[in-house]
């Protein structure tokens, strides 16, 4: 390969200066890559006034399409946070230039990765990097466990019968939920079944928390909290929320706070419980098999809770989960319920969407509309037949990741905290001055005292200045007060966790069953359900996903008539993905006639094959009539 340098020039701010401006890295650079490097081609890439939160810039992206062109040898850069100061991304990065075999300078840090000794370097910056944030991860864990042994909240949803007490900082009991939550307890003595107990809170239309329907896994949550007898618990789980850690580990403060339910009560109904299922759910049981989506699935038409079992198996050996709707083996199944849905449809689907959610809480700023946002959550074919995102959850999803809100804090500092002094001053003088400027419209418009419109304007521009201001407390306010909280807001934390959901970006990995039957299936479910508190099917499709933080998504699909068909044929052609792609790699792109030859085919399954990979959005076509080409989408 011919030696040249990709030269990468970032600036904060179009006006930056001193020894981050764009003239001054360019110049360097320029002379590091002529004398110390030898290098006397290069190409300089600018972006400037982008921040480095993630990689959406369009010289960026413009120069690593050229890097896996194969045109470059080097990158250059002046300070290695020029790139990134996302450490994914950097990772990210790193692997794709060593893909192509680019060697990556940083100036400034003296970084050279074509010697061993760079690339050591550079590794252990990354590795303390990752060190810190688990030190700091470690460092807020001690503080919670050691409030928690005081009996202090540490955040959390609270339960229902209980609301939260900004006097107290601990949840008191709300005497409306305290009601429904003693009718569970007595209800489930009487009947001794977790759906007929959510089965009749529905037909009486007795809400949820969050005004939603019951399953009987809400209904069991309910009946083996220890919370109702006064009993505060933490530390209990893994943060996947399934497995149980040692006793040892738990923090458990008795009597800490009042209690809705008597302890014999709830000894009675756990005897109970522990009866009714072949062991209780709080108990460590190995399981001969491992349904990821156990225990998350709602039916979209009863209610019920889908119970997992294995479907038959494929002509591969693989045998995926099935869930089928539980109304008709425990409640007399008054609606002929028949709903099930397999991981053939649930594990690319959810994989895809989790994957989206994660690069769009990388990419999203103030510049994004609510479009880019669904647009963003709906890439990818697993996807594909969906129309739309409703925009109440495209809604909270963007002011939680813009503003660093979950669903229980959007509600909590809608109404709790309008008490806070500060902020109930700031938006009394936001209201002032938002009522100042109508009041001004009205007077230069339709007042018959005149006003010269150089006064309007003037008046205007100092009444939205101080707006603007406002806002910018209010919202300096709100970060604070989120900032100060003990509690991680953030879904995934652990960084093995981080790459396991790397893997699932990758589109076409979740159609191929050699991929699905390596995954640590235990893993995987935990990591699942610790993003996501229940999946609504209907229809034998994903109806809603509500995550974790208390969003829901729900959605609404194509008309039948409009949805891609997969049919045995298409499925057929993904055996063939691998072998077109190192082709493209090795040779950066291909004619259909090649296509023919690489794979075997007539020119039918060339073409059904090129256009498959097309709509999934991994190749794109260039040229015309005899001309055409295939590339890799970058």
């Amino acid at each position: 390969m011919k030696t040249k340098a990709a030269l990468y020039i970032r600036v904060s701010t179009t006006h930056q200066i001193d020894k981050d401006s764009l003239p001054f890295q360019r110049s360097e650079l320029i002379n590091y890559a002529k004398y110390a490097l030898n290098i006397d081609s290069y190409e300089i890439f600018e972006d400037a006034g982008y921040s480095g939160k993630n990689t959406d810039r369009p010289k960026y992206q413009e120069m690593m399409h050229r890097i896996h062109k194969g045109e470059f040898s080097h990158l250059l850069v002046w300070k290695i946070d020029r790139i990134s100061r996302n450490l994914k991304d950097f990772t990210k990065m790193y692997e794709d230039l060593r893909e192509c075999k680019v060697t990556f300078v940083s100036k400034n840090e003296q970084f050279d990765t074509s010697s061993a000794m760079g690339e050591a370097m550079l590794k252990i910056i990354l590795v303390f990097a990752e060190l810190e944030r688990k030190l700091t991860a470690e460092r807020v864990f001690s503080i919670m466990l050691s409030r928690a042994e005081k009996g202090l909240w540490n955040g959390a949803t609270v339960p229902i019968g209980y609301v939260w007490s900004e006097k107290e900082k601990f949840p008191v009991i709300c005497p409306d939920e305290a009601e429904t939550v003693r009718y569970i307890f007595n209800q489930y003595e009487k009947l001794a079944s977790t759906n007929r107990v959510a089965h009749l809170l529905n037909e009486e239309v007795i809400p949820t928390k969050r005004g939603g329907r019951w399953t009987a896994k809400t209904i069991q949550n309910v009946l083996r909290n220890p919370f109702y007898i006064g009993t505060y618990r933490y530390n209990v789980r893994t943060q996947g929320k399934r497995r149980l850690k040692d006793p040892s580990e738990w923090v458990v403060v008795e009597n800490n706070h009042p209690a809705i339910i008597e302890k014999e009560q709830f000894d009675k109904v756990a005897n109970m419980l522990d009866g009714n299922y072949r062991g209780s759910s709080f108990s460590q049981r190995s399981n001969i098999h491992t349904h990821i989506f156990s225990r998350l699935l709602t039916c979209g038409k009863c209610g019920s809770t889908l119970n997992a079992g294995l479907d038959s198996s494929r002509s591969d050996g693989y045998r995926p989960s099935r869930y089928t709707c539980s109304n008709s083996r425990f409640v007399k199944n008054v609606d002929g319920c028949n709903n099930y849905i397999s991981d053939i449809v649930l594990l690319p689907f959810v994989f895809s969407y989790i994957s989206n959610y994660l690069q769009l809480s990388d990419k999203i700023d103030r510049k994004h509309s609510l479009k880019d946002v669904e647009r963003m959550l709906l890439k990818g074919p697993a996807l594909i037949d969906i129309q739309s995102i409703d925009r109440t959850g495209l809604e909270k999803t963007y002011t939680s990741l813009i503003l660093g809100y979950d669903s229980a804090e959007l509600e909590h500092n809608s109404s709790d905290s309008v008490s806070d002094l500060k902020l109930q001053k700031l938006m009394k003088n936001k209201a002032k001055f938002e009522k100042a400027l109508n009041r001004l419209e009205d007077l230069f418009l339709f007042s018959e005292e005149a006003m010269s419109k150089k006064d309007y304007l003037f008046k205007k521009r100092d009444l939205i200045e101080q707006l603007s201001s406002l806002n910018s407390e209010i919202e300096s306010y709100h970060k604070e007060s989120l900032k100060s909280s003990i509690q991680s807001k953030s879904f995934i934390s652990d960084a093995t966790d981080l790459l396991l959901f790397e893997s699932f970006q990758n589109s076409k990995l979740v159609f191929k069953r050699s991929f699905l039957a390596s995954l640590d299936r235990e893993r995987v479910q935990e990591l699942i359900q610790s993003v996501i508190e229940v999946i609504e099917v209907k229809n034998k499709k994903v109806h809603s996903i509500t995550f974790s933080n208390g969003i829901t998504h729900k959605f609404m699909y194509k008309a039948e008539n409009k949805q891609k068909i997969r049919t045995r044929e298409k499925l057929h052609y993904r055996s063939y993905y691998d072998m077109v792609m190192e082709f493209l790699k090795e040779n950066g792109s291909a004619s259909r006639v090649e296509i023919e030859k690489l794979t075997g085919m007539r020119r039918t399954g060339a073409l059904a094959l090129v256009n498959e990979l097309i709509d999934e959005g991994v190749l794109e076509k260039r040229g015309s009539s005899i001309a055409i080409r295939y590339f890799i989408r970058i």
